[in-house]
């Protein structure tokens, strides 16, 4: 019985440690998503809508309002998550510093006590006499004991006062800081809030006239999405006729047949398939192919938030970054082609063993077919569409003929 009471009170030690510690952390978290989401909407400002100017279409202003009410409404999100943790740990600060007090009333009034009790017994003659009135040695050496630990329970006494006091100061100056800070959070979501009314204003104007005019933007979207697919068809024919030729290639060297198994996957060296190792282990860690940059369309399927008869698909992430803005290769490998891709600018295509990233939408390029790259170099210019103003990098990944989702591999993409 007594071991399942020891067991229990170490489980109940245990889960409030496990919860002291876990709300910190997630303090921390939170802040991290805070500042992240603060940075997005600086970018989207910054890349979306410093081009006012320009003459954008109603679709394109739409599309960038949309992105950054998400952002704005993903930090109000996290701003009053943030906020109430801190009202949880306010409470229980209130509670143990009430609780402290209590244990320090009633630790200095049992101090007081033993104080008076010794000073009307000080004397060292009344100590004497104590040792003295022993009837025989062994009750007087108990006395003697008695004595030390006696003096040994006054300072023990004494010091848990001073402790429990400076536990007290620093609760209570934790408390203050708490406080700042939840109000702060206030003050910012508040603004946010505001913020966000006025740019659901605009976004309902804003749709209002897509909704009028339902059937011709929504032509529009369509004829660019076949535009897309044009592209896709461009970029995955010369994906498989690479690898037809490096199949080819390997096959008069090692005197082997390709079968229709092997026609789609890449024949690899040693090295590049330790290449194409690394490059998996390296799957949710890779840099972003721009230094600076905000997604502004996602990888998959996605219906129009504002025209529910729309759907449209994107085999890649488009990346919106700043005027000038190189692409940077987003891991070693070699540079298998340069494209100049029909009806739009060029493409990079960099091998990593069987897999391929790919760097749509280039003004000019830094490399060569055959060029070895590494991490973050910088291998050509963005292109700038000289009417919305706007730089954005079409970004995909392949592992041989399989699309694969960048965000699955970019860091915090």
């Amino acid at each position: 019985m007594k071991k399942l009471q020891v067991y229990v009170f170490i489980g109940i030690l245990l889960s409030s440690l496990t919860t002291a510690w876990a709300q910190p952390n997630k303090q921390l978290e939170l802040e991290e998503k805070r500042q992240t989401l603060l940075q997005e909407i600086k970018q989207i400002n910054s890349l979306l809508f410093k081009t006012q100017g320009k003459k954008k279409s109603v679709l394109t202003d739409v599309e960038d309002l949309n992105h950054r009410i998400k952002a704005r409404e993903d930090l109000i999100k996290v701003t009053n998550q943030q906020a109430n943790l801190l009202t949880r740990e306010i409470n229980q600060n209130g509670k143990k510093i009430s609780d402290l007090k209590n244990e320090l009333v009633a630790l200095k009034k049992d101090y007081a006590a033993m104080i008076n009790k010794s000073y009307k017994s000080k004397s060292q003659q009344s100590r004497i006499m104590f040792l003295l009135s022993s009837e025989n040695f062994l009750q007087a050496y108990k006395r003697v004991q008695y004595m030390k630990q006696y003096a040994k329970y006054r300072k023990e006494q004494g010091e848990s006062i001073k402790e429990k006091t400076t536990l007290l100061e620093i609760l209570n100056k934790d408390l203050a800081e708490q406080k700042k800070k939840k109000q702060v959070l206030i003050d910012e979501n508040r603004i946010a809030k505001q913020r966000l009314t006025e740019e659901k204003v605009d976004q309902q104007s804003l749709v209002a006239s897509l909704k009028k005019e339902e059937g011709k933007f929504s032509a529009q979207i369509r004829d660019k999405q076949k535009e897309a697919d044009a592209i896709d068809r461009q970029i995955e024919a010369l994906i498989k006729a690479a690898i037809a030729a490096s199949n080819k290639a390997a096959s008069a060297t090692t005197n082997t047949t390709v079968t229709k198994s092997t026609s789609e996957t890449f024949a690899l060296t040693a090295e590049a398939k330790a290449l194409a190792a690394s490059f998996t282990n390296n799957k949710g860690k890779l840099p972003w192919p721009v230094e600076k940059g905000v997604v502004i369309k996602y990888y998959g399927k996605q219906q129009h938030p504002q025209l529910p008869n729309v759907t449209t698909f994107n085999s890649g992430v488009e990346i919106a970054t700043e005027t000038n803005s190189k692409a940077r290769a987003v891991f070693n490998g070699e540079v298998m082609e340069i494209q100049q891709l029909k009806g739009a600018n060029k493409a990079i295509y960099i091998q990593h063993g069987s897999y391929i990233t790919v760097y749509n939408n280039l003004v000019s390029v830094n490399v060569k077919k055959g060029d070895k790259v590494t991490t973050k170099q910088e291998i050509g210019t963005i292109f700038t569409n000289p009417t919305s103003g706007k730089t954005i990098l079409k970004f995909l990944i392949y592992q041989n003929t399989n699309r694969m989702n960048p965000s699955d591999w970019v860091y915090k993409m």
